[in-house]
């Protein structure tokens, strides 16, 4: 099997992993382009981003640490998030097939 290719690495916030699309919303106000099981990648998260991360499987931003409001609010919903990438909205591309580590700290890229 392959080894995967790591694309991003972070500080781990919430343990699980998921694979999804990247979803890169930088204004909560484009919620809506979330859909069920989208990975949102942003650069800091804020309670206007609650409906797109009720919708998310997990959270990837730029900002932040282990206790920043997406590491928080995505520990107690139960879905893996890496914070603190620096880059992440930059790095990744709207719809990009990803796997995210939320207990290393890393986001691989998605065959």
């Amino acid at each position: 099997m392959p080894k995967q290719k790591i694309i991003l690495k972070g500080i781990s916030a919430s343990a699980g992993i998921v694979k999804g699309k990247a979803r890169i919303i930088l204004d909560p106000f484009d919620n809506s382009k979330m859909k069920k099981g989208d990975i949102l990648v942003t650069s800091i998260t804020n309670p206007l981003f609650t409906p797109a991360i009720i919708k998310a499987s997990g959270i990837i931003t730029d900002l932040g640490g282990t206790l920043s409001h997406s590491a928080v609010v995505a520990r107690e919903l139960g879905i893996p998030c890496v914070v603190g990438t620096k880059r992440a909205t930059k790095i990744l591309k709207d719809n990009q097939k990803i796997k995210v580590d939320g207990e290393k700290g890393t986001i691989y890229q998605d065959n």
